[in-house]
């Protein structure tokens, strides 16, 4: 819904489907995105947490809302099937669970931690055993116009003040001490362990180490600050029986997965690394595995 080529995609779409013989259908889920996704990205952002709203579209609406719409539409399907490049796991007791795809690079089985079982169930992911390289050959064989498509690109490149529809809020930029080094016009246009485009000056390289919504401050650092390595996940969703006391774990979706040592807190559950991570983000999501194999998740709530 914030991708300003829509209409282009939607030609490009309609062409696919012509070509491979296959019927074109559009389903409107503006309304549930801007009151889902939107909503939950913009109070994140104002409580100066960094959230990741493709997480929460895939489990809210790609794989919720959207074939349900659809199904009310008359539109009938056996699967549901999309373009991720991850993979979908059944053991050895029917259990459903998502696993990586076969290139580190591309693998996007991170944003799908939220998707439940019976989501599962009905979806296929066939590009989970190819690379980028190889589906483009496969279109460009095809004689598919999308062969040599840019890659898709960020959720948002506009500006933030406008996106949450707020005015500029002039606060301080400070140290750790609470020394005043600059000015800024909105916390939520900085993000843990930025280091560009702070607007201050300074000796060494400084990083933004906090976000306090409280008094309208960013704290910056410097490198070694940014070092941590235990954190408190909440929100978690598990697809696997018992999630063991080792694993791996994932704090971004670029990054390889990492050694860590889980403790169950309730609901919630306690991740300690065994190598310390650089700029952890309260609002993104841990995603936990055993090898390739996508064993649940949730949000970073603390970070310690």
């Amino acid at each position: 819904c914030l991708n300003a080529n829509k209409e282009q995609d939607l030609v490009e779409a309609q062409k696919i489907c012509d070509k491979i013989g296959i019927p074109f259908h559009i389903v409107h889920c503006d309304e549930q995105f801007e009151n889902i996704v939107m909503e939950n990205f913009k109070q994140e952002y104002l409580d100066g947490r960094t959230p990741n709203p493709c997480i929460q579209c895939n489990s809210k609406i790609k794989f919720g809302a959207f074939p349900e719409l659809a199904k009310r539409q008359g539109i009938e399907f056996d699967k549901f099937a999309t373009g991720h490049y991850a993979g979908i796991n059944i053991d050895e007791n029917g259990r459903y669970s998502i696993k990586r795809g076969i290139n580190p690079k591309r693998d996007q089985s991170y944003f799908l931690y939220k998707l439940t079982e019976a989501q599962l169930k009905d979806i296929i992911l066939p590009l989970g055993k190819y690379t980028k390289e190889e589906i483009r050959e496969i279109a460009q064989a095809n004689g598919l116009e999308v062969a040599q498509k840019p890659d898709s690109q960020d959720f948002y490149n506009g500006d933030y003040n406008d996106l949450l529809e707020v005015d500029e809020q002039i606060g301080n930029i400070v140290d750790e001490s609470g020394k005043i080094l600059g000015q800024h016009k909105g916390f939520w246009n900085y993000t843990i362990g930025q280091r560009k485009g702070l607007g201050v000056s300074s000796t060494q390289p400084l990083y933004v180490l906090e976000l306090r919504k409280e008094t309208n401050e960013v704290v910056l650092g410097p490198a070694d600050k940014t070092m941590k390595d235990c954190i408190l996940v909440t929100d978690t969703n598990i697809l696997c029986e018992q999630l063991p006391k080792r694993c791996t774990a994932k704090i971004r979706s670029t990054q390889q997965p990492t050694e860590v040592t889980l403790e169950q807190n309730g609901e919630n559950i306690i991740v300690k690394f065994d190598v310390m991570q650089k700029s952890i983000a309260i609002g993104q999501s841990a995603v936990f595995y055993d090898n390739d194999i996508l064993l649940g998740g949730g949000i970073i709530s603390q970070v310690f």
